[in-house]
């Protein structure tokens, strides 16, 4: 944290209020003032002029899979939250699954904390999981302040953390419910993926057809049910069928506490494009077409969907197989969220004010994490500075993640990502990483 005062100058800072030309002032690692770009800095204070660059508040991405401890192989917490820095990501939630043991008990739980904490280049918080067997388990995981609760409908892809059946989540919705917590969940329903044709092999097309629409469809209506019945906070995880959101939008009307994110790789890659054998683009539930991408950045603006986050989920080399049945599905964007959506949202007329909104306020928002998501007086003095108008093509080799494989591998992308700031701190300059990692532990708030 930094002690002193601390002046950054932007002729375009991106508050709740607005983009205009400011000044913003930090003492103690919290945001003490925003006042006019020309305002005399405090005494004493040392003062660093952005220039043109957007000083945006530090995004918030709430899926993320580390993997680590026992898949580090496959990510850790020192590789993900150097990418996260490098991307202008301050805070991540990590998923309680594909890491051994998965966050399912208090004991595990304190497991990973304890792997994470030396290593988190960035804030970092924990999602627990809800499975058949863990009901008990609930509520010490929320009195230790995971910040929800991850289920799936449908296979997760891992034995060690299986599906609620229809009463099993039935019985941990009302669990949720009764603590006041969140239940966020993979939301596919697993009877439609069953009766879906299965063929494997290198054709995007066949693996499109594994996946279809109405299994996020059925599964979207079914948590509207629940949280309808049961008032449990439902959020949806990953949307990527458009047919879907009438439901969410009918909900959200009828006062229904349900809330729905997407990703970049459904905002940005499209089904048309994506290459037979190319299994870097694989993720459940799958990127769709080009009109389905239209709705969902429609379902953005009015306010539908919530927030835009990763899902990175990465994983080694070689489960990248060319077999669209056999390779493991996600998709790695830690580093590459940020500029792949203002480079298609840029396009589409969007500002960068509704950005930060989507990547930072909102998640911030879903997770209750008050001091975070605002360029405002007493929010940490978390900051992405990005170059709006520079371009860069994406170097896989220059990523930080831990496996070099990305769907993005050649793309320009505009938006390049200065510095990073945490608490007042620059810990990433030019995708530079600042030592010792200053990234803290979180652990959910139940007010402001």
């Amino acid at each position: 944290m930094s002690t002193g005062t601390l002046v950054l100058r932007s002729t375009r800072v991106v508050t709740p209020e607005g983009t205009r030309p400011a000044a913003v002032t930090v003492t103690g690692g919290t945001i003490t003032a925003v006042r006019p770009y020309g305002a005399a800095p405090p005494p004493g204070a040392a003062v660093t002029d952005l220039g043109d660059d957007a000083l945006l508040p530090g995004l918030v991405d709430t899926h993320v899979h580390v993997n680590d401890p026992g898949r580090t192989a496959w990510e850790g917490f020192r590789t993900a939250t150097r990418a996260a820095a490098a991307g202008g990501v301050t805070t991540l939630l990590d998923m309680p699954l594909n890491s051994i043991p998965p966050t399912t008990t208090v004991a595990h739980l304190r497991v990973k904390q304890g792997v994470a904490r030396p290593a988190a280049h960035v804030d970092v918080g924990f999602w627990g999981g809800a499975l058949p067997s863990n009901t008990a388990d609930l509520r010490p995981l929320h009195d230790a302040g995971v910040f929800g609760f991850k289920a799936f409908l449908s296979p997760s892809g891992v034995d060690e953390f299986p599906a609620l059946a229809p009463a099993c989540l039935e019985t941990a919705a009302a669990r949720i419910a009764a603590l006041g917590g969140l239940l966020i969940v993979h939301a596919e329903d697993p009877a439609r993926l069953e009766r879906a044709p299965q063929r494997g092999g290198p054709r995007y097309a066949d693996f499109l057809a594994s996946r279809p629409r109405a299994a996020e469809n059925e599964a979207v209506d079914r948590l509207v049910s629940v949280s309808r019945r049961l008032g449990t906070r439902v959020h949806i995880l990953h949307l990527s069928s458009s047919d879907a959101l009438p439901a969410i939008a009918a909900a959200k009307a009828d006062g229904v506490p349900v809330t729905a994110e997407t990703c970049p790789h459904f905002l940005t890659l499209t089904a048309e494009e994506v290459p037979d054998g190319a299994t870097e683009f694989k993720c459940c539930p799958p990127i769709r077409e080009a009109a389905n991408q239209d709705a969902l950045w429609a379902a953005l603006a009015d306010g539908t969907l919530d927030c835009v986050v990763s899902d990175h989920s990465p994983c080694t080399t070689d489960l990248k197989v060319p077999d669209f049945g056999a390779a493991w599905g996600g998709i790695s964007s830690l580093q590459l969220g940020l500029p792949a959506i203002w480079t298609a949202a840029r396009r589409r007329g969007h500002t960068l004010a509704d950005v930060a909104r989507w990547m930072s306020a909102g998640p911030a928002a879903l997770a209750g994490l008050h001091r975070k998501g605002a360029v405002e007086p007493g929010r940490d003095a978390d900051f992405t500075v990005l170059d709006p108008e520079a371009a860069f093509t994406v170097d896989p080799a220059a990523l930080h993640h831990r496996n070099h494989v990305t769907a993005y591998a050649g793309r320009t992308l505009h938006g390049v990502v200065r510095s990073t700031w945490l608490r007042g701190r620059r810990i990433a300059h030019d995708g530079a990483l600042a030592e010792p990692p200053a990234g803290l532990l979180l652990e959910r708030q139940s007010s402001a």
